[in-house]
């Protein structure tokens, strides 16, 4: 249900099923082999996802998918007996043999729950930076696949972006009650997903949703220019920071300086950061300055110029 094509260090996805380009299981499970297939490969640093469509990323999740699974699943009310189900089907998932046989139970709806989000987990883990670039709207779970991606780019237009699954009375499962709030605070993510709506690109940059808006017709260029210039970066440095962010900043300040901690010991230890400690060092020495005071003098840095980074044949 998508494309890809290679850019250098740079994983181009771009989501292709029409008419409405909704996600779907099938999707979701061809998303996580692609994505599983990346692992270890120190040759791509990036990986930018769009929709190949004009005007289509992702709208959202099937809506007749959904209601197949839960009549499946046959799980309802009260609700510590839907939490005792889940936990059981956490663990059987675990399990390959258990897995196989429950495959064939109401329990493999409640594996589709988690495949997401781990998937979306794998994302945040990740040595590779993921960039939304959204060319068309993108709710419910089109909105979550974007939320799990580290820089998100929205194309200027009549698009919408949101979780707006209150409106058929449930609430967001891939993720998007816990990376909303997160991005853009309590009370804004609570309101938004209460009153089911959805941003304009617009409303989008100025909630702090989306980083950046950008003209259709350069959407995808400028989200690949950004992701040759991440990808630059090493991948221990890229998990690390990830890890330290996505992990640390949900937990108490003392525990997540200690995530901080962890994090900042393994990639500054590495090959690649010594070498560029190195080599900033030597410039501070030459010029009298750090390079960091300027902006000027900063670029290059910041574009993984200034200094041998990673080994692009990894």
């Amino acid at each position: 249900m998508f494309e890809t094509e290679r850019r250098g260090r740079v994983v181009v996805l771009r989501i292709d099923h029409p008419p409405h380009n909704f996600m779907t299981a099938e999707m979701v499970g061809e998303l996580e082999a692609l994505f599983r297939s990346l692992r270890g490969d120190r040759s791509v640093g990036a990986v930018v996802i769009t929709g190949k469509p004009a005007d289509l990323y992702i709208t959202h999740y099937d809506v007749g998918e959904i209601l197949a699974s839960v009549e499946a699943a046959g799980i309802a009310p009260p609700p510590w007996l839907t939490g005792v189900v889940l936990r059981i089907a956490g663990g059987v998932r675990r399990v390959p043999g258990l897995r196989a046989l429950a495959e064939h139970t109401p329990l493999r709806a409640l594996f589709e729950l988690y495949r997401i989000h781990d998937l979306f987990l794998g994302m945040n883990r990740s040595d590779k930076v993921f960039i939304a670039a959204i060319n068309g709207p993108a709710t419910g779970g089109g909105c979550e696949l974007s939320l799990a991606c580290d820089v998100r780019y929205m194309a200027d237009g009549p698009f919408a972006i949101g979780l707006p699954e209150m409106t058929i009375d449930f609430n967001p499962g891939a993720g998007g009650t816990q990376r909303l709030p997160r991005l853009v605070g309590t009370g804004r993510a609570l309101e938004m997903m209460l009153e089911g709506r959805t941003l304009t690109p617009r409303e989008a940059l100025d909630a702090g949703l989306v980083q950046a808006v950008i003209p259709p017709d350069e959407l995808t260029e400028v989200a690949i220019d950004t992701a040759e210039r991440l990808a630059r970066r090493s991948p221990e440095a890229i998990r690390s920071l990830k890890r330290a962010v996505y992990e640390g900043s949900s937990m108490p300040l003392r525990r997540g300086l200690g995530v901080e901690r962890k994090w900042f010991m393994v990639s500054s230890a590495t090959e690649s950061s010594k070498r560029l400690m190195a080599a900033m060092a030597k410039q501070v020495d030459a010029e009298g300055a750090s390079p960091w005071a300027a902006a000027e003098t900063l670029e290059p840095w910041q574009d993984g110029t200034a200094a041998d980074r990673v080994d692009d044949a990894g």
